[in-house]
């Protein structure tokens, strides 16, 4: 940070106020009634959230542990997005049986595909339970505090009585001054009942993803199947479909600018509480290298995925995945500086030491350690990104891992059974050959940009990117981890079985494959000089940004604080409403299908709209699903304060009824996880009257319609 801003922290006098507005991700048990009644609420907050009887939350699922979906059947229906739903949908397909370019539709519930391994889990009840897991904890420094907190956890979970089918998990919050304590119910069979095709699902793809105006129909439909007791069971033919305690009904009516809404579902990650110097880090150092490295990543992709649609099929939940969080990154550096966010950080920090001068000597020591750790987290995220977007590389850290445990004796029959699992998986949608050329564009860049006391001795010969792609192209032939060469008798990539046969003959095949040494080699270089140092200086930030949240608390009385998302159960609430995020450029909040018909291109990869869609909208065969400008809407934008994890959460109207669903946020907002704006920052969400409109009219799929309650 520079001295100027340094400066300031303490020479401003003036107090930034944090007027909330609707930003916030609250605990359900902890909601604002009177805030959200004042804004147009019409149900109470134990209709959201009541563990003793039927509510809102009895509808509300995490989706196989990163999504939200939500009930809006008796029978189970799940509602989620197709982006949520987009592995499953794909390892449905074949080049032969392409779901997602066709979409798929059951017909009736014998035609629903299961999907092995997916789970949907409720929040039976949510308590706090601060004091029990912070017992025993005054004066304890790491890592002695961290053992304590972990054997206060266990003491509690092991002193609940739960459910076979039930688990707790305790949760820290606000910087671990709080804890929750969360009773979670699992159900395992999730079957698949219908995706739209993905010029619908995913219409407008990369280069609309964080935009708006947006026109994708972002949803799929799942269904949860129980046992005969209404419990949750392993998948079997003779499970019935689930009867939920609550599901949602449907709402088709018009929605109006200021209109209320909230948002019900299980956010990922939110950092809104750091120091100034913390944002202007993410902001101009980390941020931009994360995007560096995945841009030449996609870019490879994107080339051999136009040109070949085995490599589409086959890459295309990987290549979505990417791109997310890229696009987001690109959004977030520049909503940061747009919102000004650093030198809110700068003014809000001077309010506070003006009420608390104890509060400038944990800025002091915070800025020390940001600038001290600046070096070993650069280099930490441009490690981090190239093995994670090399997949070969990634495959050689698996491996790297199975040597160490099993040289360590921690490597069981189950551990193993687990690899092969996953291996297997990890190489039924690789690409050895297209990967040698991600891998060694990736290498040429971490070569560049790497400050030079991080490289290994001697990478400075992969900073040139042709001779590179010559050169990986040639050690990934010669690899028994691409699968280009074989051990024990075969491909790894072809039979993972008989490759490890011979556990002997395999480890030391490993050891000596050329991309294994390559990995090896960095991966030493990184956890030596790089590593110990960042996870040092984070020790120290974490326990004193815990200092710093208190001190936050204690000392703004005018601010109501709400905790960091952390992939938990949570309400946002706030209107619908357009934005005007540049100069001359105003959004409205609602998109039709007339748009996507302007957007439309024949035959393209993200525009080209199926020729039943088009027909529908020339016809105007709308039925009951336009609104008041006689076109069907198809999107919405509210300022609900959503993130990843959200995805596929539920938007709710005043009366509790479902009006949208969340997929997507604006990309001048997406800074919101680290500096909401009322400004900028908006929520994107599919109108339930374009799902019902896809769901009937473009699949003929009505006998779903009739298991909802529709709301007119």
């Amino acid at each position: 940070m520079t001295k100027k801003i340094l400066l300031s922290v303490f020479l401003l006098p003036a107090v930034m106020t944090f007027a909330q507005q609707y930003g916030g991700m609250w605990i359900p048990t902890e909601l604002n009634e009177k805030e959200m009644k004042d804004l147009g609420m019409k149900i109470s907050a134990k209709d959201i959230f009541n563990p003793q009887k039927a509510s809102i939350k009895d509808a509300v699922v995490q989706f196989n542990g990163g999504c939200t979906a939500e009930i809006i059947s008796p029978k189970g229906l799940l509602l989620t997005n197709h982006h949520c739903g987009y592995g499953q949908i794909q390892a449905h397909s074949t080049v032969e049986n392409d779901l997602l370019s066709n979409g798929f539709w059951a017909k009736n519930p014998q035609g629903e595909l299961p999907n092995p391994g997916v789970t949907v889990d409720f929040i039976v009840d949510i308590k706090e339970v601060s004091n029990q897991i912070l017992e025993g904890t005054d004066n304890l420094t790491e890592p002695e505090l961290s053992k304590k907190i972990a054997n206060n956890i266990e003491i509690y979970k092991n002193a609940q009585k739960i459910e076979p089918y039930q688990s707790i998990s305790v949760k820290s919050m606000y910087y671990g001054n709080k804890y929750y304590a969360y009773t979670i119910e699992t159900y395992k069979d999730i079957r698949l009942v219908g995706a739209p095709p993905q010029s619908i699902g995913k219409f407008g793809s990369d280069t609309d993803n964080w935009v708006w105006p947006r026109h994708t129909g972002d949803f799929s439909m799942f269904r949860i199947y129980a046992d005969k007791n209404n419990k949750p069971a392993e998948y079997s033919k003779d499970n019935v479909p689930y009867a939920p305690k609550h599901y949602l009904p449907v709402s088709i009516k018009d929605k109006n600018e200021n209109d209320f809404t909230f948002v019900f579902g299980f956010p990922g990650k939110t950092t809104e509480y750091l120091p100034a110097i913390a944002v202007e880090k993410i902001m101009k150092e980390i941020d931009p290298a994360r995007i560096a490295v995945r841009d030449v990543a996609l870019k490879t992709l994107d080339e051999k995925m136009r040109a070949d649609d085995a490599t589409r099929i086959k890459y295309a939940s990987k290549y979505a995945s990417v791109a997310n969080y890229w696009k987001k990154w690109i959004g977030e550096v520049e909503g940061l500086k747009k919102s000004n966010a650093v030198e809110k950080k700068v003014m809000y920090e001077g309010s506070l030491v003006a009420k608390n001068h104890e509060i400038k000597s944990t800025l002091d020591q915070l800025n020390k350690l940001y600038n001290d750790q600046a070096p070993f987290a650069l280099n930490n995220a441009y490690y981090s990104e190239t093995v994670r977007n090399a997949e070969t590389l990634t495959l050689a850290n698996l491996y790297y891992n199975y040597i160490t445990a099993v040289e360590a004796g921690r490597m069981d029959e189950k551990g193993t059974a687990a690899l092969k699992k996953k291996l297997a998986a990890f190489y039924k949608d690789y690409s050895a050959e297209l990967d040698a050329k991600v891998m060694a564009k990736l290498l040429a860049l971490y070569a560049n940009k790497t400050a030079p006391q991080f490289l290994p001795a001697g990478f400075e010969k992969y900073k040139n990117e042709a001779q590179n792609i010559q050169n990986i192209e040639e050690i990934s032939k010669n690899s028994i981890i691409t699968g280009r060469s074989e051990v024990n008798g075969v491909s790894l990539s072809q039979d993972i079985e008989k490759g490890f046969s011979n556990q002997d003959k395999l480890i030391k095949s490993l050891k000596k494959d050329p991309v294994y040494q390559l990995f090896n080699l960095m991966r030493e270089t990184y956890m030596t000089k790089a590593d110990p140092q960042f996870a040092s200086l984070q020790t120290k930030i974490d326990a004193l940004q815990k200092t710093y949240m208190a001190q936050q608390m204690a000392t703004d009385k005018d601010r109501k604080f709400f905790p960091d998302a952390n992939s938990t159960l949570r309400v946002t609430y706030g209107k619908v409403k357009g934005s005007s995020p540049r100069d001359a450029v105003s959004y409205n909040y609602q998109t039709h299908l007339a748009g996507v018909m302007e957007k439309y291109v024949p035959g393209d990869y993200e525009f080209d709209v199926p020729k039943k869609l088009i027909d529908l909208y020339n016809k105007k065969d709308f039925g009951n699903y336009k609104d008041k400008t006689g076109d069907v809407p198809v999107g919405f934008t509210a300022t609900n304060h959503t993130t990843g994890g959200n995805s596929g959460s539920p938007a709710l109207d005043a009366n509790g009824n479902l009006v949208g669903l969340n997929f997507d946020r604006q990309w001048e907002g997406t800074m919101s996880d680290i500096n909401y704006d009322p400004r900028f920052s908006r929520n994107i969400m599919v109108d339930t009257k374009y799902i019902l409109f896809i769901i009937d009219k473009f699949a003929d799929s009505k006998w779903l319609v009739d298991e909802m309650k529709i709301v007119k």
